[in-house]
């Protein structure tokens, strides 16, 4: 589990592709400090397993299913990726409660900027769109962002100067593609209530009939 509270951009130092699947080594330093074999790291939002490290980087495997779901399939050595180490019980939840699981890819639409702040519209797919609400958390490459609006093709998130300098995003331009986690809430939510058409007791009126709705 993380928060989406990114904690430094590392570097591709190797990228080795399989037929499907790819093993990557990332250069970086302040998420070495503690890690072991094992540990789970959020890389640009997705979460992957150390394997093998040393003193300046560490090593994960990415098997088919993340590389269908994810851009990862796109980067390059030396591509800059957004990392975060897994969260403490004793931390604090600066951001919102991110998986690592990917739930689909967005891409960028435009961007602009408004004073302090750039705007960034990110188009994606009617199955992801619809767990995206208004002044809801999405996270992007796994960053912890709240949603400043939605279209019936896009949601519209407001980038402060903080995650501009240190994460990725500022990068993203124009076609480029991100990954996207959506808050867990929905789809909880959403898979509770599947069961009304098989005989479950859950409908809306019994929503209804106990304030749930």
């Amino acid at each position: 589990m993380f928060t989406g509270i990114i904690e430094e951009t590392g570097k591709v130092k190797m990228l080795k592709q399989g037929v499907h699947s790819a093993r990557l080594t990332i250069s970086c330093s302040r998420v070495l400090e503690d890690i072991k074999v094992g540990d789970s790291i959020s890389v640009d939002g997705i979460c992957l397993t150390v394997i093998s490290f040393d003193t300046l980087a560490f090593t994960v495997e990415v098997m088919p299913e993340t590389m269908r779901r994810t851009n990862i399939r796109n980067i390059q050595p030396g591509s800059k990726l957004n990392l975060e180490r897994a969260l403490r019980l004793e931390d604090r939840l600066g951001g919102h409660l991110v998986s690592g699981h990917i739930d689909g890819v967005g891409k960028v639409i435009s961007r602009r900027e408004e004073d302090n702040a750039v705007w960034f519209s990110i188009g994606t797919e009617a199955s992801v769109l619809k767990y995206i609400v208004e002044k809801g958390s999405v996270a992007l490459d796994g960053i912890s962002l709240t949603v400043a609006s939605v279209s019936p093709i896009s949601f519209e998130v407001s980038v402060i100067p903080h995650t501009r300098n240190v994460t990725t995003l500022i990068e993203r331009q124009a076609g480029d593609l991100v990954n996207i986690e959506c808050d867990q809430i929905a789809k909880y939510i959403e898979k509770l209530i599947q069961p009304v058409n098989r005989g479950s007791k859950i409908d809306m009126k019994f929503l209804e009939k106990n304030d749930f709705l």
